[in-house]
């Protein structure tokens, strides 16, 4: 059984939300480098991409916010609406924080800032493979601030039974529903049960937070309690 993804290995379809032909073409160029074999598919419009979902499932998305017919935001819910197991990262100009808070809401992986150099970003994409979070510096640090700020890792982390810390700290480490199904040997839906009920007892609702609760409780450096 996999404990963590090799990096590149799993992003076999990728599909870019991009409406600006120059910057679909940049991030295009992005995904290229950061994992060569994937096969891309690019949507300029909420429509577009919302047909593409419909025909098929994604490894990876690079979801731009500001859309001509809608916002990026609503791909995020399309896509978590479905379940899909896709890793959804934004790809955007716009780092205020009700932006940054309504994109990590609505169950975005990751956040990069397209101000950063393109070598930036493909390493920061390759590493997701690795089950590091892509999120840029300036992002980081609001995620941090706003922890801060609503004070220390939430006390129901405490509630947390011994398979929802097993659970947290694997998909902290990257891995999908399937695979910490498959680790656990339990059933998909089983985990996906697990993980409402995380969410729920941390106030959470996004991988990248989840990431950084695991961090903070310790659970990113060490392999999960044996099953009871």
């Amino acid at each position: 059984m996999r404990r963590h993804h090799e990096a590149g290995a799993v992003m076999k379809h990728i599909l870019i939300v991009e409406d600006i032909a120059e910057t679909r073409l940049w991030l295009h160029d992005i995904a290229v480098v950061a994992y060569p074999e994937a096969q891309i598919d690019c949507a300029p419009f909420l429509r577009d991409a919302r047909a593409m979902l419909e025909e098929k499932v994604y490894d990876l998305a690079l979801i731009d916010i500001g859309l001509p017919d809608g916002s990026g935001v609503d791909v995020l819910r399309i896509l978590r609406g479905h379940g899909a197991p896709t890793i959804c990262v934004v790809t955007t100009v716009m780092s205020d924080d009700a932006t940054v808070v309504a994109a990590l809401s609505a169950g975005a992986d990751g956040y990069l800032l397209k101000e950063n150099p393109s070598d930036v970003l493909a390493r920061q994409l390759s590493q997701i493979g690795a089950g590091i979070p892509a999120l840029s510096p300036p992002i980081a640090r609001r995620i941090m601030q706003h922890f801060r700020l609503t004070g220390p890792v939430s006390r129901n982390e405490h509630q947390l039974t011994q398979r929802e810390t097993d659970v947290l700290s694997l998909i902290a480490r990257g891995l999908r529903n399937a695979e910490v199904a498959d680790e656990l040997d339990l059933a998909e839906s089983t985990i996906a049960g697990y993980i409402k009920g995380i969410y729920r007892k941390l106030g959470i609702s996004s991988r990248a937070e989840a990431s950084w609760h695991a961090t903070q409780m310790g659970l990113t450096a060490k392999d999960p309690g044996t099953p009871s």
